[in-house]
């Protein structure tokens, strides 16, 4: 019976294989996992055609005999918090961490911290933090304090004192020699303005000495109170009648032109030339002239005024129109047609500034043609006639003589 099944179990199957157009022979295996038999918690599979026996996941032992079920294999077969340590799931902080120590695990792996407030090894222990431990002893010079920013040391001179807080910081100044020129020293040891001088005033320090004065045009003691000359109009006198800046001023002083005349309206000055002047006021009035008969000028648009005289020799202004302009000058002059002939087509010409036939019936005779070419009149005989166009044309007479045995035709040359 054995014999049987063995002979059975190597029972081979012959497949034809086709390889490059030849035909080979191969024997392929019958064995499968129907014809073994895995131990408990074991699973059977094929590989390269022969069956392999194997534990079940989380699961150890001897896969022909009994596989025994475990906690895990990997830590990835715990939860986050715990680790697999001989084949359990087990919590990798127990006995980790140092005294008083905190630690959390995250994706099975440990970690040891001081909890806030405390400071040390949390591998060995953790204590109580002192804020200015740093500090104790302090690190600084005299008259210097300490303080602890990020766990350093950081030493500052005390107010009122200056220097090296390393070595020792001392007064800000025990003369004026120690403060700057603008400055004195007082009696708190501190570098500080000298200047306590009055109201309104000005204040120099020159050589660590206050020295005090009254703004210009300002009037009072700069040691007790300045005050301006003048804070309304009304506390001007006659000849000064405007308050300006805080100081009493006559608003017409160097603010009209040469030869003119200045007025006050209320406090604004008024600048005029004479009735018998003219110019600009705020510059130079000066004595009319001919020159004044055109500014401005009295002619229409586009017109040009030239001083002259009526028919009586009285000056007055005399209005023309520019050349190529037409029109009324004391209306408006408006630009012609055209300049020159060139701006005109090439049978007109330009006459009065305006593109016009050449041909008037005045410039040929009274039977030549005329016609208007390159901007001029042609003339020239009709056909059958003969002479000067420009005077007249006469009629040709067509006869026929002999003369010396030959026909001769007169025509018109």
């Amino acid at each position: 019976m054995e014999v049987l099944q063995t002979a059975v179990l190597l029972v081979a199957a012959f497949v034809i294989v086709s390889v490059n157009g030849q035909y080979y022979s191969r024997i392929v295996s019958g064995a499968s996992c129907s014809s073994y038999t895995c131990g408990t918690n074991a699973k059977c599979t094929i590989s390269e055609g022969r069956p392999v026996c194997s534990c079940l996941n989380l699961h150890m032992g001897d896969p022909l005999v009994r596989c025994i079920r475990v906690e895990c294999q990997i830590d990835d077969d715990c939860i986050g918090s715990k680790a697999c340590l001989n084949n359990r799931c087990v919590d990798p902080c127990a006995g980790l961490c140092g005294v008083n120590a905190e630690c959390q695990t995250r994706n099975h792996v440990p970690t040891c911290s001081c909890p806030p407030g405390q400071t040390g090894d949390p591998f060995t222990a953790c204590r109580i933090a002192d804020p200015q431990a740093a500090c104790k002893p302090s690190p600084c010079g005299q008259n210097t304090e300490c303080n602890v920013i990020n766990e350093v040391p950081v030493c500052t001179c005390l107010p009122g004192y200056r220097g090296s807080p390393l070595v020792g910081c001392r007064h800000e100044c025990e003369s004026d020699y120690d403060c700057g020129n603008h400055l004195a020293c007082t009696s708190e040891y501190k570098c500080e303005s000298p200047c306590k001088c009055g109201e309104n005033a000005n204040c120099e320090v020159i050589n660590h000495r206050a020295k005090c004065t009254c703004p210009n045009n300002w009037q009072g003691s700069p040691y007790v109170a300045c005050r301006p000359e003048c804070t309304h109009h009304s506390d001007c006198p006659r000849g000064k009648p405007a308050c300006l800046y805080q100081k009493c001023m006559n608003p017409c002083e160097g603010v009209c032109g040469v030869n003119a005349n200045c007025e006050l309206r209320d406090i604004t000055p008024i600048c005029s030339c004479p009735k018998d002047m003219t110019g600009d006021p705020f510059v130079s009035c000066r004595p009319f002239g001919p020159r004044d008969l055109c500014e401005p000028n009295p002619c229409g648009a586009n017109a040009i005024c030239t001083p002259g005289h009526d028919n009586t020799g009285k000056e007055r202004p005399v209005c023309t129109c520019p050349t190529g302009y037409l029109g009324n000058a004391l209306f408006s002059c408006q630009r012609g047609e055209c300049l020159t002939d060139s701006e005109c087509p090439d049978n007109r010409a330009c006459i009065d500034y305006s593109c016009q036939n050449p041909c008037t019936g005045r410039q040929c005779g009274p039977t030549a043609t005329c016609t208007p070419r390159r901007h001029i009149a042609v003339c020239t005989c009709p056909d059958g006639t003969r002479g000067d166009a420009v005077v007249t044309c006469n009629r040709i007479d067509t006869q026929s003589v002999l003369n010396s045995g030959r026909f001769i035709r007169y025509r018109n040359y």
